[in-house]
């Protein structure tokens, strides 16, 4: 292998693989890695073609900010481009986007706006509108505008088109893409309608979107839902957008997509993002509509590492009604970490004040129960140790059974759920109990969820 210049060059030239594992009918599933770019997505692709050609029309020069709205990876793609060209980037992002992201964006230099998920285009706050306005707001800056840029669509057309037809032999039925930009689809639509006009364009869309409906109904409707997927979907279509050679679309939820996403890693050994979830969620439905065989290709759009947090967190995914439960119809339905099952964090009376202070930030919790065996003795919660320890830090190495509050009010599992309540007002968890046996914690958020899921 060659010795590159620069990161950059590593964009594009992402492989492909064959699923092995995936039940698709009469059909071969190809599964394009494009995880496998430097930012870790497909839209490292435009992140490069858009700064380079508007360095080559002299729109921009290094040191100059630039702007953009971004729902996904379109951000980290222009943060990689910025960072390595010498520009100031400013991206406003919803606040659905994965944390993971988001510190990726910043550690890579980026200024971040976050605005609101739940607002559509035209909204002050909506995020393309948002960067807009912050675009003409400051001095000197360029608004990038992957939605109306024709450069995006250019970066496939004339880059990942081509490179999957060279890679499949010019022999592909069929490719299942997301919508976002929609700069995939028609850079592709262009491509293949030359190149390859058998290639059918098959859309996948997230239930909420309008993409799915406005293809197989041909109805353009004004309403959209919010989804958890990550970008894709839309509730406009984007000016760069034609859906001319898009033959049928697939609305996947968010469940289906999640679980999709995580069967690709468990048969495929591949690890992908949620959006990777959906296309292959509508991948699969369409292999199996087929009574001939089919080369299908479907993008591995990003890198599921971006989603540790959520869909491959067995507790996210618990507490959205994404993974099912154990139902007892009583208090154990609320809980969210059972400590039959080894998942309740706790602390012993003996370990150290640190200790557990260690392990609250590590897991993300406020309190912990503290167990001499199978028993539970105590709980010690945050202000429990920071009354502990303020004013002698040197109190951090007392063991927790010093701070720890040892007369404690248990609720049997058997109790109503309306019983929660008094103890959440006295500011408390409730300490689930079968007769002697302790068998988790219940917080306000765990009611919460519990309450959400009860209306999905």
């Amino acid at each position: 292998m060659p010795i590159h210049p620069s990161v950059l060059a590593l964009v594009g030239e992402t492989p492909i693989v064959r699923a092995q594992h995936l039940d698709a009918g009469p059909c071969t599933i190809y599964l394009k890695l494009e995880s496998q770019n430097p930012g870790g997505s497909i839209k490292d692709r435009i992140g490069l073609s858009m700064i380079d050609a508007a360095e080559k029309r002299g729109d921009i020069a290094p040191g100059d900010t630039l702007v953009e709205g971004t729902a996904g990876n379109t951000g980290i793609g222009l943060a990689l481009v910025a960072q390595q060209k010498g520009y100031k980037l400013i991206l406003v992002v919803p606040d659905k986007m994965s944390r993971e992201k988001i510190f990726n964006l910043k550690a890579m230099g980026a200024q971040v706006v976050l605005t609101r998920s739940d607002v559509a285009k035209g909204h002050p706050d909506y995020y393309q509108d948002l960067a807009a306005r912050i675009a003409s707001e400051t001095p000197g800056a360029y608004f990038i505008n992957q939605f109306g840029n024709p450069d995006n669509p250019a970066a496939h057309e004339f880059g990942t088109g081509p490179e999957i037809l060279r890679q499949m032999d010019g022999d592909l039925d069929a490719v299942v893409f997301g919508c976002g930009s929609s700069g995939t689809m028609t850079g592709l639509s262009r491509c293949f309608a030359t190149q390859s006009p058998k290639t059918e364009l098959i859309l996948a869309d997230p239930v909420g979107s309008i993409l799915a409906e406005y293809i197989n109904e041909g109805t353009l409707s004004e309403k959209s839902a919010s989804w958890m997927v990550e970008g894709i979907g839309e509730d406009f279509l984007p000016p760069i957008s034609d859906f001319s050679r898009v033959t049928k679309a697939y609305a996947i939820t968010d469940k289906e997509s999640f679980l999709t996403a995580r069967e690709l890693l468990e048969k495929e050994g591949i690890l992908g993002g949620s959006s990777t979830g959906t296309l292959l969620a509508a991948a699969l439905k369409y292999c199996r509509e087929q009574t001939q065989p089919k080369r299908v290709l479907v993008f591995v759009c990003d890198t599921g590492n971006k989603y540790l947090s959520k869909m491959y967190n067995d507790y996210w995914m618990l507490d959205n009604g994404f993974l099912e439960r154990d139902q007892f119809g009583d208090l154990r339905d609320l809980i969210l970490r059972p400590f039959s099952q080894r998942d309740t964090v706790v602390v012993a009376p003996n370990d150290l004040l640190v200790t557990a202070y260690q392990r609250m930030k590590l897991y993300d919790v406020s309190q912990l129960p503290v167990m001499d065996g199978d028993e539970l003795v105590g709980i010690v919660d945050e202000s429990d140790v920071l009354l502990h320890v303020y004013g002698d830090e040197a109190r951090f190495r007392d063991p927790v059974s010093t701070a720890m509050v040892s007369k404690l009010d248990r609720l049997d599992v058997a109790s109503p759920i309306e019983a929660l309540l008094p103890v959440f007002d006295r500011g408390h968890v409730a300490i689930v109990t079968d007769g002697p046996r302790f068998l988790g914690l219940i917080t306000r958020i765990d009611l919460l969820n519990y309450l959400r899921r009860r209306v999905q």
